[in-house]
């Protein structure tokens, strides 16, 4: 994977260079009948039963739609782009209460399949209408491309390094970055000026009211939580119940994005460094890497792959890039955690190897988690042939260049990696490298209509924030912000090393459901634990 399809006294000049003059959004809602407080009719969404995975049988219990919305919310009977929708019809329509909406994040994270999710018990199914869906640009709503072929792309995404440390490297990646950002503004169409969240939520609105809700039901995972709070901002009467999940926030990440990505960065250190504390608490063979001190072999792991990859018995090569990226990852999900100690301690050893494997015959690893730190080498088979079609969507940069206000001077970003891996030492620099190319973007933030709060408005229902102590791409604090910043919220804490956590937690997922079924706010100040150990006793 490219690093764009993935992901993040120099710094003080940057940061006075972030200010810009985007439009400041309404927090109103838009949509009313002139004159009134009534909300203006929009058309109900047109269903039609369908099967969302075609290779098994049919459930019987799907619908799918492909929703009209304004492209251009200025000109709301202008031009329309279509929202692909796909429901799961309430178990018990008796007693169904209405429909909850779902985001999984990216952004540019497709939420159409999230109508299949069993993140959410039985009586929250046998209630709601579960409905995902793929915002603006993104996989089949209208995607964001900005190539034609996917020859097009590589020619691009490989030239760009993960985590660029020589000067060669960094040069090549910025300017692959500037290529990009030109194949964008020649392919991407009129969508790329309207991709910012306050018009994903605009969309979100307007099919809350085609499904027949009065209010919103809703749950937004990672960036899924900025459409939540955005929501909760612009439309405070509009909400029944909100559950924010791995959170942003808000109020830094629409004001100043180059901060935003360095303080990201340190999350995933503090995710990482408890990680390694508890793999050494472990210790072998229950962690497969907390044999002798944990932190400084990863140290001089990552350390010695900044100058000289490594190859593994299988013959694949673990670089700096992947190391970093795999890492990274793997902190996302406590399931991957255990493989990752796998990974780690086979890619030590073969750096480190015993004198006696010196002298033994390469061999295939016997477990394939020891490959996972190492990538395919650089002239492997390419996935698609030549000149086939471009099938991937560029939404990812598409909302984060026009939401997160950043410097136009893409050279900020190699100064920034320079202070921020002194602070971060693994994630600073892969972090600094996230975004260059919002420096160059055809529609920035600067020139966006964007909501940029204010975030505290009294709703008429209270917000569920759910925060996991060891979030590494939303650290906690962001969620202790998010909790504060808006006007009506409760936060409920999981002590996990993980990225969001409804569906973790037996106790977590009885307080949703309480929330979502009969509106009960959970009690402030609980801090449940997840149902799985990372390390279960051998």
């Amino acid at each position: 994977m490219t690093r764009i399809s993935t992901l993040a006294s120099a710094v003080t000049c940057a940061l006075a260079l972030v200010t810009g003059t985007a439009v400041a959004a309404s927090a109103a809602p838009i949509d009313l009948v002139p004159g009134t407080a009534v909300e203006a009719k929009v058309d109900p969404v047109a269903w039609t039963p369908c099967n969302p995975d075609p290779t098994k049988p049919d459930p019987g219990i799907y619908d799918c739609a492909t929703y009209p919305v304004p492209l251009d919310y200025d000109n709301p009977s202008g031009e329309k782009i279509g929202i692909a929708m796909l429901r799961r019809r309430a178990s018990d329509p008796s007693k169904r209460i209405g429909s909850l909406f779902m985001n999984p994040g990216g952004p540019g994270g497709s939420g159409y399949m999230w109508a299949t999710t069993t993140r959410f018990g039985a009586e929250v199914q046998s209630k709601f209408d579960l409905v995902g869906f793929d915002p603006r640009g993104v996989a089949r709503s209208n995607p964001l491309k900005c190539f034609k072929t996917q020859e097009d792309a590589d020619a691009v995404n490989n030239r760009m390094v993960g985590v660029p440390v020589t000067k060669a490297e960094i040069a090549d990646t910025l300017d692959a970055d500037q290529d990009y950002t030109d194949a964008c503004s020649q392919n991407a169409g009129p969508l790329i000026e309207h991709m910012s969240t306050i018009n994903v939520v605009r969309d979100l609105d307007r099919m809350r009211r085609a499904v027949g809700d009065s209010q919103l039901t809703f749950a937004g995972f990672s960036y899924g939580t900025l459409i939540g709070a955005t929501y909760a901002g612009m439309y405070p009467n509009k909400v029944r119940a909100i559950i924010v999940d791995g959170n942003v926030d808000p109020d830094l990440r629409l004001h100043n994005g180059l901060e935003y990505d360095r303080q990201r960065a340190g999350g995933f250190e503090l995710a990482l460094s408890e990680f390694l504390k508890r793999c050494q608490t472990a210790g072998a063979p229950r962690c497969a890497f907390g044999g002798g001190d944990t932190r400084a072999k990863f140290d001089e792991l990552r350390d010695h792959l900044r100058t000289s990859p490594v190859t593994l018995p299988s013959g694949q090569q673990v670089t700096l890039s992947s190391f970093t990226s795999e890492v990274a990852g793997a902190l996302y999900s406590q399931a991957k955690l255990a493989p990752l100690a796998k990974s780690l301690q086979a890619t030590y050893t073969a750096m480190k190897p015993a004198p006696a494997a010196l002298m033994a015959p390469k061999a295939v690893a016997a477990d394939p988690d020891d490959d996972l730190l190492a990538i395919p080498l650089k002239h492997a088979l390419r996935e698609a042939p030549v000149d086939s079609e471009y099938t991937a969507d560029d939404s990812y940069m598409g909302v984060n260049c026009q939401d997160k206000p950043y410097p136009s001077n893409d050279k900020v970003f190699a100064n920034a990696a320079k202070v921020w891996e002194k602070e971060a030492p693994t994630f600073g620099r892969y972090q600094a490298f996230d975004a260059p190319a919002c420096a160059s973007w055809p529609a920035p933030a600067r020139d966006a209509e964007r909501f940029k709060g204010p975030w505290n408005k009294k709703t008429s229902n209270t917000v569920m924030v759910i925060g996991n102590l060891y979030d590494p791409a939303t650290q906690y604090k962001f969620a202790q912000r998010m909790q504060q910043e808006l006007g009506n919220a409760v936060l409920v804490s999981v002590d996990s090393i993980e990225h969001c956590a409804v569906g973790r937690s037996k106790a977590l997922n009885g307080l949703v459901t309480r929330y979502l079924v009969d509106g009960t706010a959970p009690q402030p100040g609980q801090l449940l634990k997840p149902d799985l150990e990372i390390f279960p006793a051998v």
